[in-house]
């Protein structure tokens, strides 16, 4: 006797043995979900993959997910400790790792996160050897050029969420200033996702309207409404949240969620994140599209306890 499935159902078309758009997520934590339920919403992955070493924790955050799947497009949502959950990966987003500690800077996380680098990147490659990473755990420049060379991937393949998040905050920041929405709100901030990260005042404008042409002092020691605090609060920000006990990070989840879509779609945006760009190769991502940003500011090298590290973290275009 059949059964009520096979009674109910005739499949006409064969299923794909492999996802087309599977996205992987390495760590659980408030980071990693945020980024899970993110991307569930804006409907980027046909499968969801969820990794970490916290069996207990990633089973009920997994079990929650999937009891919403009614509410999402994506139908297949899976996890485990073993890395071959992750298999076939286009996406693997990197979110594990020792977590900043008040007090401390995203420096100091650098020996503890590479030690955590090496036990997890090779299984990733092993069982996605074509996917792409974008790696969220800080310091994530650091961690980048770590993960780059680990991985054995081209450069193109790695990328660290870099300043993007800053970026966000700073376009906020501005818009709250002058009582405007962040999306007519344009700035950039480069470097490292970090205490040096740099604000690129020449670049600021609302509606197309440079604000250094209304004010010339923007963001130096002699303007009178002191622009440059922006800045300060932007790299503070992080510091801040971390001595709320309790929180989410919406932010991170929503920026990662961002660059993913511009990854997996090939949208050609551009974002300021970390890539192995080398000052040789700057006249292949359009130098000219940078040369209003970096009239007026010094180009500002990511200063690294590595002494091999050498590379600029620049606004790049997203590409295949």
């Amino acid at each position: 006797m059949s059964t009520v499935k096979e009674q109910l159902i005739e499949n006409l078309v064969a299923e794909d043995a492999v996802s087309q758009r599977k996205i992987t997520i390495i760590g659980s934590g408030s980071v990693g979900m945020a980024c899970a339920i993110c991307i569930l919403l804006k409907d980027l992955a046909d499968e969801l993959a969820l990794v970490d070493v916290a069996e207990d924790k990633l089973k009920g955050e997994t079990m929650d997910l999937q009891h919403g799947s009614l509410f999402f497009s994506t139908s297949k949502i899976v996890s485990g400790k073993d890395y071959k959950v992750s298999e076939n990966s286009k996406l693997v987003i990197v979110t594990a790792g020792a977590r900043q500690k008040e007090g401390e800077s995203r420096l100091d996380l650098v020996q503890r996160n590479v030690t955590i680098m090496k036990s997890i990147i090779p299984s990733i490659v092993r069982y996605s050897p074509d996917c792409k990473m974008l790696i969220v755990s800080n310091p994530v420049d650091i961690l980048t050029y770590v993960i780059w060379k680990i991985s054995g991937l081209p450069a193109s393949r790695v990328i660290g969420s870099g300043c993007n998040l800053d970026s966000a905050r700073f376009r906020y920041l501005i818009g709250e200033k002058l009582g405007v929405h962040p999306t007519s709100c344009h700035g950039w901030i480069i470097g490292e996702h970090g205490d040096s990260s740099v604000p690129l005042w020449s670049g600021v404008n609302v509606a197309g309207v440079p604000l250094k042409s209304l004010q010339p002092d923007l963001g130096t020691d002699s303007d009178k409404e002191q622009w440059k605090t922006i800045h300060k609060q932007v790299v503070e920000s992080a510091y801040e949240v971390l001595k709320l006990k309790g929180y989410t990070s919406w932010a991170i989840g929503l920026s990662v969620t961002d660059l993913a879509g511009s990854i997996l779609k090939n949208l050609r945006r551009v974002h300021p994140v970390s890539t192995m760009v080398k000052i040789s190769k700057m006249v292949t991502i359009k130098r000219e599209l940078l040369k209003n940003f970096t009239s007026e500011e010094a180009i500002y090298p990511v200063r690294s306890p590595l002494k091999e590290l050498d590379w600029l973290v620049w606004p790049v275009l997203s590409t295949s």
